[in-house]
């Protein structure tokens, strides 16, 4: 049974959408069921409004304190807001966040968690290699706990620290999706019951697939009753459109249209792909098991930790490969609804956002305690 809440301040660089999500609105919306208040602090840049409007509506409290990155108030700032918000620990989630929440925790006495998000595994020069190796030294100094959301992270981080003393694998979680009206978002594309609904919502940037997913498409069969839906945006939107444009192949069978809220369209999907070259913990492949459809990943990084042969296909990268794993899916309903079945199941146990707040609770009791 749970005692009082734990009020807890996650710092992160911005909450401009471009910037990094970490799940905190999933997280927020199920904080209360774990006895948890959440603070979020942004500290440098300003959004748009709409996440930190997000953030509140799920129930936690922001500040965002607007300071260009680096900027030595920063300490002063996060300070302040700890001590008018009274929290009983720190959790960081980017850099900047890790060096103020660190300065302020050291201040007040407080335990200090930070989640590692990415792998920092090619330094681009010896200054890149100095920071890293500074910024590891610091986190063994100042972090009482670090957490990986995956376990590809333990392996890279013992590479870089020489030892993963104090490190725990928790993966970020996912908010249960909100039902759509599945033939009404299908009717809007053209699509009837029969039809088999693709869904790509990776970002349009550079390393995230597209590229390698039209040629797949190019290579399916004509009669294969598959339409593939790209739902992310980015900087590559405007060369990915030209070529589906230009490519008889694929303009009958591709549409690109971003969405504002790209995860929504998996609820209508059937099949999610999800083809990069490169990842950790991608949210979007989460989603795509709370959508209880089965996805087809690339075998690179984290990803085999989220998608299973129960659940999708796993597949090198090769056009060919991603088109026989699309062919075998679409072909057979059986197969999707079982896949899908066990995508969902999956999601509950490992990924729903309630049983990671849950986790995390008992993580910082364990340090608290």
């Amino acid at each position: 049974m749970l005692t009082s809440p734990l009020r807890v301040a996650h710092l992160v660089d911005t909450l401009h959408p471009d910037g990094g999500e970490y799940g905190l609105v999933a997280l927020a919306g199920a904080a209360r069921t774990a006895g948890l208040e959440l603070v979020v602090v942004g500290i440098s840049g300003a959004g748009d409004g709409r996440r930190a409007a997000a953030l509140r509506a799920a129930g936690a409290t922001v500040v965002e304190h607007g300071l260009a990155p680096w900027d030595p108030r920063a300490v002063p700032r996060v300070l302040d807001t700890l001590r008018e918000h009274g929290v009983a620990l720190i959790h960081t989630h980017s850099p900047n966040a890790d060096v103020a929440g660190s300065a302020a925790a050291t201040r007040l006495r407080l335990p200090v968690f930070s989640t590692l998000h990415r792998i920092e595994d090619e330094p681009a020069d010896r200054l890149d290699r100095l920071r890293r190796t500074a910024k590891t030294m610091a986190r063994a100094r100042f972090v009482t706990r670090t957490i990986a959301v995956s376990r590809l992270q333990v392996d890279w981080y013992r590479r870089v620290a020489g030892s993963a003393r104090g490190l725990v694998v928790l993966p970020d979680g996912v908010a249960d999706p909100e039902p759509v009206d599945r033939e009404r978002a299908r009717a809007v594309l053209g699509l009837g019951a029969a039809d088999v609904l693709v869904v790509s919502a990776a970002p349009m940037r550079r390393g995230k697939g597209q590229d390698l997913l039209l040629d797949a498409v190019a290579a399916l069969p004509p009669d294969l009753p598959a339409t593939v839906v790209l739902t992310g945006d980015g900087p590559l939107r405007p060369w990915l459109e030209a070529r589906v444009a230009r490519e008889a192949e694929l303009s009958g069978r591709v549409v690109v249209r971003p969405l504002a809220d790209p995860p929504a369209l998996l609820q209508a999907a059937d099949v999610q792909v999800h083809v990069t070259r490169t990842d950790v913990m991608p949210s979007a492949v989460v989603r795509g098991l709370a959508a209880g459809i089965p996805v087809v990943t690339s075998r690179v990084g984290g990803l085999p930790e989220i998608v299973t042969r129960e659940t999708g296909r796993q597949v090198p990268l090769t056009a060919q490969a991603v088109a026989e794993a699309l062919t075998e899916l679409a072909s057979d309903a059986t197969l999707r609804a079982r896949l899908g079945t066990a995508a969902r199941t999956r999601f509950e146990e490992r990924f729903e956002a309630g049983g990671w707040a849950a986790r995390l609770r008992a993580l910082y009791d364990s340090t608290l305690g």
